[in-house]
């Protein structure tokens, strides 16, 4: 239990959590709220399991890691639960979407959708927060020295 909570006080993984949910974050509240420009829970779940083909469960559990996994990341809390299930995510959309498009974003219209780049970024970004935890300023830092401090 304590070394999943347990971090050290690394600017570096502080700096990667928070930026890594900032960026990750509003494609999870388009998902789950509609929030910029997105279809909110009904129409991504309708889109995942209709269009897609995922079962319900994989759609909810990406919907909440994209979402509150993003939210996870910023406070530090659970940060290697939040980062591996952004990794699972990025991964999944990647075999799922986006590889057959190619590696680039479609900056000038002309793929049929967007590349890989930005989901390996992410995958990159998840690795050192799985090893290392959320850093400094980080729940799961505060959670292992004031509540875990007893546990070998």
């Amino acid at each position: 239990m304590k070394a999943f909570f347990q971090t050290d006080e690394n600017i570096n993984n502080l700096i990667i959590r928070v930026m890594l949910g900032i960026v990750v974050f509003p494609h999870g509240a388009q998902k789950l709220l509609g929030w910029f420009g997105g279809y909110g829970l009904e129409g991504t779940l309708g889109f995942f399991t209709d269009k897609l083909g995922v079962p319900l469960i994989i759609a909810i559990l990406v919907i909440l890691g994209e979402s509150l996994g993003a939210l996870g990341l910023i406070a530090g809390f659970m940060t290697r639960f939040c980062a591996m299930g952004v990794l699972m995510i990025m991964a999944g959309a990647v075999v799922m979407s986006h590889a057959a498009n190619g590696f680039f974003m479609n900056w000038s219209g002309q793929q049929a959708g967007e590349g890989f780049e930005y989901h390996i970024l992410a995958i990159a970004l998840c690795i050192p927060l799985l090893i290392s935890g959320g850093g400094r300023f980080s729940a799961d830092g505060f959670i292992s020295k004031r509540f875990l401090t007893f546990i070998k």
